[in-house]
């Protein structure tokens, strides 16, 4: 490992059969914690190549519980975090109005790294049992629309990693990843990325799948949909500018999609909005993203998807589809 260092020390790249072995090494207790300290800094101070993120990813893949889904054709809503741009949990929310709307969906999730409030953060303090049955989470997919995968119950192997990454408290490139890398492979995904070169890197990678994507990124910063700007979407056919006024909407402030100082208050708004009781912004961002994955899994235009979206809350479907996951988890 100390000549991999030096090498990156000396702005060397690895291959994608290099960047995959050490990911293997580091699951294997190979490497000390000093090591992957030194290994995930230096990748917060250069640029990852696409090589290189291509090896990590095809690592945790390697090394995941699987879990097949594909009878029910999922979508995976997720971002990587570490936008630094303190929202609340938007995507988590857009994925249960997802449901709400009669798309399954696996959401694929993590606690929060850089934040306190990751999706597993706000769903475990709200009843969520997180499990990687096999049989419960396609009950819950079947019955409630969504299942929730909590990532470190199917990627194990990065035990070793995940104590380093609470100490360091930033993104690294394991934020990067956790879109790439939903145990149930879903074939329809919507992935928020921190800034515009990962979202190209993203694109380049997804064009040799077989996944049907849009790759989301703020003009601003966000690694959503956030109507405070214009947001760059890449999908398999083109690459496009997606404004508020495509929603029928005017262009917000930042400060009313902020999220909760805490757990607590970062729960209320979640339930809010669930429960219809959130503000217009609030709801106009959730549902915005959650116009994405409905527009793709219904083939249907993106306003028409995006009222769908206000319908599921309306009607309190998303709030269903939470409280039947809930129960069907316990």
């Amino acid at each position: 490992m100390k000549k991999i260092l030096n090498r990156l020390t000396q702005y060397e790249t690895l291959t994608e059969k290099e960047s995959r072995n050490i990911i293997i090494e580091i699951s294997e207790g190979k490497l000390n914690t000093s090591e992957i300290s030194s290994f995930l800094t230096i990748y917060m101070i250069r640029n990852i190549t696409i090589e290189e993120l291509n090896g990590f990813r095809k690592a945790l893949i390697e090394l995941s519980v699987k879990i097949d889904l594909d009878e029910f054709d999922p979508i995976d809503l997720c971002g990587t975090g570490g936008d630094e741009k303190d929202t609340f949990n938007i995507s988590t929310l857009a994925s249960f109005v997802t449901a709400g709307s009669g798309v399954k969906v696996a959401k694929h999730g993590n606690y929060g790294v850089s934040s306190s409030c990751g999706s597993s953060n706000v769903l475990e303090y709200l009843g969520l049992k997180f499990n990687s049955d096999a049989d419960k989470i396609k009950t819950a997919v079947d019955k409630a629309n969504i299942c929730f995968l909590h990532a470190p119950l199917f990627h194990p192997a990065m035990k070793n990693v995940a104590p380093v990454r609470k100490e360091l408290g930033l993104k690294t490139f394991f934020n990067m990843l956790g879109p790439m890398v939903n145990p149930s492979m879903p074939k329809k995904q919507i992935v928020g990325v921190y800034n515009l070169e990962l979202a190209r890197i993203y694109n380049y990678l997804y064009q040799a799948t077989d996944i049907n994507y849009n790759i989301i990124h703020s003009i601003d910063g966000y690694d959503e949909i956030s109507l405070t700007k214009g947001t760059k979407v890449y999908s398999r056919e083109s690459e496009f500018i997606l404004e508020s006024k495509d929603f029928n909407l005017q262009n917000i402030e930042s400060s009313k999609i902020s999220g909760g100082k805490d757990i607590e208050s970062s729960s209320k708004i979640f339930m809010d909005v669930l429960n219809g009781n959130a503000s217009t912004e609030q709801e106009n961002v959730v549902c915005a993203n959650a116009s994405l994955a409905i527009a793709i899994s219904k083939n249907i235009p993106i306003i028409e998807a995006f009222m769908n979206a206000k319908e599921s809350i309306k009607t309190k479907n998303a709030l269903n589809c939470f409280n039947n996951l809930i129960n069907i988890m316990k």
